[in-house]
């Protein structure tokens, strides 16, 4: 079910949304400061593309990570999260789509504060 979820998900949304971490990501990625959270936004952009079968565990990294994510909704977050806010809001139109709408809010919180968290 896995396969077939991320197959669809990637057509009715997960291409844009991983295309949005990979452009946030490059533009992190032209300062040296910015680039563990370059690297970060190029780990979530997997997660866009595919989330189905995969889950987001919270690591304790103190407060590097909450730093860090006072700086990314700051400098990047807000358009992440109300774009997946949007197109979960588009998918619960139809039954069929509440999963991926469910996908899509995770998306939406993990765009907020997402260093700390790590994919399995």
């Amino acid at each position: 079910m896995s396969c077939l979820g991320n197959v669809i998900w990637f057509i009715f949304g997960g291409f844009v949304g991983g295309l949005e971490w990979l452009v946030i990501g490059l533009l992190w990625c032209l300062t040296i400061v910015g680039i563990p959270i370059g690297l970060q936004c190029f780990k979530l952009s997997k997660l866009q593309f595919f989330p189905f079968g995969k889950e987001v565990v919270t690591r304790n990294d103190g407060s590097t990570s909450f730093l860090l994510n006072i700086l990314w909704v700051i400098f990047g977050g807000l358009p992440l999260a109300i774009t997946n806010l949007i197109s979960a809001a588009f998918l619960c139109i139809t039954i069929i789509g509440i999963p991926f709408a469910a996908q899509s809010l995770k998306m939406a919180k993990l765009s907020l504060a997402p260093f700390g968290k790590e994919v399995v």
